[in-house]
This record gives C-alpha cells, sequence and structure tokens, in this order.
C-alpha cells in the first residue's frame, strides 16, 4: 500500500490518497479529523489540500489534526497548493500563509494549484527552486498541466539549473482525463510521479446528475465543474458504465473507483469525502481486479 515518489526527497505516499477539499466547506473540523483518522488507520499517507479550499480553512483544519495527533516525523506526505499569478512576492508570502495555517515547519510536497504564464517565468522558478533550498518546501510539483506546459516547465528548469518539479497532479477518471498515454511516458521517462484526483468525476459517475445538478452537490456549488463534464462524450461513457454496471450487479461508484485505482502508471489516486464510508468504499474498490471488465471501461469510445 505504502510506496515512495521516485525523487531526492523520497515522500512516502499511499495509492489511495485523501483530497481534503471538503474540509470547512461541506463539513466541520469534528467531521474532518474523523475521516483523517479513519484514512490514517487503514493506511492512506497522502493529504492533499490547497490554500483556495475553503479560502485556507482546509489547511487550517488539516494542521489542527496534525499537531494534536502525535505522528512520527515522515510518517505522511502532506500536500498543499498556491494559486497563480506566480510571482515572487506573492509566493512567498502564500507559502508563509500555508506553513502557519498547517502549522508546519516545512511543506512536503507544494504545488502550483493551476496553469498560468507566469509558470514559466524564470523568476517563479528561481523562487520555487529558493524555498526548496532554504528548507521551507520539500518537493514542488505542477498540477492541472497540459504535457507541453510540463515540458516546458522542465526544459526551463533543467536549462537553468533550478530545481525540477516532480509530482504532477490531474483530473483522471472514466468521463474526463487530463492524463493521456503521451503524458504517463513522458512522465515515466522524467521520472516525475503522477498524482490524480477526481476518480469519481465529482460525482458525474455516480449518475444522479443525468436529470440536473443535484442541490447541494459539488456541480452545484461549482457551477464550473458542470463545463468540464456535461458534454456528450462523457455522457456516453457514463452510459457505458452504467451499463457494466447493470450486468456485472456493482455500483458504477465501485467500478469507477476501481477503474482510476488500477492504473498502473499512478501513484495515488486522491479520494474526497464527508463520511467514513467514502474512504471504505475506496479501500473495496481497490480489491476489483477482473481485468477485462476494467478494459471494458476504459476501452476508446466508437
Amino acid at each position: 500500500m505504502q510506496t515512495t515518489f521516485m525523487t531526492s526527497a523520497k515522500l512516502p505516499v499511499s495509492r489511495i490518497g485523501l483530497g481534503c477539499v471538503t474540509f470547512g466547506r461541506e463539513i466541520d473540523a469534528a467531521a474532518s479529523h474523523a475521516l483523517l483518522d479513519h484514512a490514517y488507520e487503514r493506511g492512506v499517507r497522502m493529504f492533499d489540500t490547497a490554500q483556495a479550499y475553503s479560502d485556507g480553512a482546509s489547511e487550517r483544519i488539516l494542521g489542527a489534526w496534525l499537531a494534536s495527533r502525535g505522528l512520527p516525523s515522515g510518517a505522511v506526505t502532506v500536500s498543499t497548493k498556491i494559486l497563480p499569478p506566480y510571482e515572487p512576492a506573492r509566493i512567498a508570502l502564500a507559502v508563509d500563509e500555508s506553513i502557519l495555517r498547517l502549522g508546519v515547519a516545512q511543506i512536503d510536497l507544494l504545488y502550483l494549484h493551476s496553469w498560468d504564464a507566469s509558470a514559466h517565468s524564470l523568476e517563479a522558478l528561481v523562487s520555487f527552486d529558493a524555498l526548496v533550498k532554504a528548507g521551507f518546501v520539500q518537493t514542488i510539483g505542477a498540477s492541472n498541466f497540459s504535457l507541453p506546459q510540463l515540458q516546458k516547465a522542465l526544459e526551463l528548469q533543467q536549462r537553468h539549473g533550478l530545481t525540477r518539479f516532480s509530482v504532477v497532479q490531474n483530473n483522471n477518471n472514466l468521463a474526463v482525463s487530463d492524463v493521456s498515454p503521451a503524458f504517463c511516458a513522458f512522465c515515466a521517462e522524467e521520472n516525475v510521479a503522477i498524482v490524480t484526483y477526481s476518480p469519481l468525476g465529482a460525482g458525474f459517475l455516480t449518475g444522479k446528475h443525468k436529470a440536473g445538478v443535484a442541490p447541494g452537490s459539488r456541480f452545484d456549488r461549482i457551477p464550473g465543474h458542470q463545463n468540464i463534464y456535461f458534454k456528450d462524450e462523457s455522457y456516453h461513457r457514463l452510459a457505458r458504465l452504467e451499463f457494466v454496471a447493470s450486468r456485472t450487479g456493482l455500483s458504477p461508484s465501485h467500478l469507477a473507483l476501481a477503474w482510476a485505482l488500477h492504473q498502473s502508471q499512478i501513484a495515488s489516486v486522491l479520494i474526497g469525502g464527508r463520511t467514513t464510508a467514502h474512504i471504505d468504499q475506496a479501500f473495496a474498490a481497490q480489491i476489483f481486479d477482473d481485468e477485462a471488465v476494467l478494459s471494458e471501461l476504459g476501452a476508446p469510445m466508437l
């Protein structure tokens, strides 16, 4: 279950990671801590948050849990993300604030939360390199980058002798994927670990939005998700998922999670949740190993 990123930092990770986006937004601190406790007990060692999640509340809730549980040094990997534009002063301030909210001396893994042209500026890349060399950040990564964007960033870092992005975090599920075979091949060649998120497509793959956006759901809270998923190909993939589910007697959620967790090129799959049952659901899906069914689910659409 536990592995390490193949980087100089050797960060501990687990095949199933916990995304903390629900903390402070959909569940309070007590429920969040219960979720964290259960995840840790089940072997989860990757905990992922961001300064943008509930305006820093997710980081504060995770930080309070870390402070209260007395975990051994290096027992878990805590990753967080900062928003663009990536300018030296903004980068330094964002990292200082995240360190304060998390209550840590060093951020294990710092992502650029999304692509922005400033990610390719030498000033930004030098700033991230300086954070690593000063010990404020252990490892840096990129999130929501396309293959050309990642390629150019790594080339610039290599050319100037700067700390390279060693982890990339992108969306990957049966409905929508930003992790193509070419992307995976490049990351393997460049020793960049891949972390993915949203294995259920923010709830799209459960089928609950077929008749319209479910009230109180993530698609309701964050309407931008609708533009990502409400497309013909996504609905075709959902239909296939539901057909296979009906044939096998397994739920669409179980099969969608199983598919995401059985992508061999992925280091860790982040799951979100509001209850411990969501964590148990992922572990149950990890056991599913019918290769024929998984191949059928992921086959190209005709």
